[in-house]
C-alpha cells in the first residue's frame, strides 16, 4: 500500500484528489494539508511514501517544503503539481530532490501512475514541462535579487525589505532595479509578475 500525503490549499481540489486516490486499491491518503508550513510536522507524524504538493501554497515556500522533506524524511518522495506556465520551478525543484512533476491539467491517470512510479524510486517529469523549462531557461536573477524581489512581492516597503534582509535601503533599491532590468519588467510589480509566471520566485 502506497501511503500518500496531499498538500493543496484549495479545499475543493484537495477533496477531489483525495477522492480520486481513494479509488485506487494500492493507495491510502494518510494526511490532507492546506498550508506549506504544516507539511513537515504531518509527514513526520504519518510517514508517507509520497507527498503530493501543490506548487502554490500559503505558509512555507513549496520548494522549502520539498527540501525539508528530503532532509528530515528521506524515505518520502515528493511529487509536485505544477502549472505549465511555471517552468522555472522545475529547474529549482530538481536541486531540492523533488522526484516528480505533473502539470495540473494532466489526466487523472497521469497522477496515479506518477505516484506509483515515484514510490518505486523512478523520476517522473511531464515532457511538456521539460520543453517549456528549456525554452524559458533558468532564472537570470542572483540569489539576493530573488530574495529582494520575493520580499517586495509581499507588499512591504523598501525600508521594511532592508530591515528584513539586513541590507541598506540603497542596496535594496539597487537589487530591485537590477531585477526589473534582468526580467524585462516595467516596474517592480511587473517584474514580480514575470518572475512568478516563469517560476523564478
Amino acid at each position: 500500500m502506497i501511503r500518500v500525503l496531499i498538500a493543496e490549499d484549495m479545499h475543493m481540489i484537495r477533496s477531489t484528489l483525495v477522492a480520486l486516490l481513494s479509488l485506487e486499491d494500492d493507495m491510502e491518503v494518510v494526511a490532507e494539508i492546506e498550508r506549506g508550513d504544516e507539511v513537515l510536522a504531518a509527514a513526520l507524524r504519518v510517514r508517507p511514501d509520497v507527498a503530493v504538493l501543490d506548487i502554490d501554497m500559503p505558509g512555507l515556500d513549496r520548494l522549502s517544503v520539498a527540501e525539508q522533506l528530503s532532509e528530515r524524511l528521506p524515505g518520502c518522495r515528493t511529487l509536485v503539481l505544477i502549472g505549465l506556465s511555471q517552468p522555472g520551478s522545475l529547474l529549482r525543484a530538481l536541486k531540492v530532490h523533488v522526484k516528480g512533476f505533473i502539470v495540473k491539467d494532466a489526466p487523472a491517470q497521469a497522477l496515479t501512475d506518477g505516484i506509483r512510479r515515484i514510490a518505486r524510486g523512478e523520476r517522473v517529469i511531464d515532457p511538456e514541462l521539460v520543453a517549456a523549462a528549456l525554452e524559458t531557461g533558468s532564472s537570470p536573477l542572483t540569489a539576493r535579487e530573488t530574495d529582494v524581489l520575493r520580499a517586495a512581492g509581499t507588499g512591504i516597503s523598501t525600508a521594511e525589505i532592508a530591515v528584513h534582509l539586513s541590507l541598506s535601503q540603497a542596496t535594496v533599491r539597487d537589487y530591485l532595479s537590477n531585477a526589473i532590468g534582468k526580467v524585462g519588467g516595467r516596474n517592480r510589480i511587473d517584474a514580480i509578475r514575470i518572475s512568478r509566471d516563469a517560476g523564478w520566485l
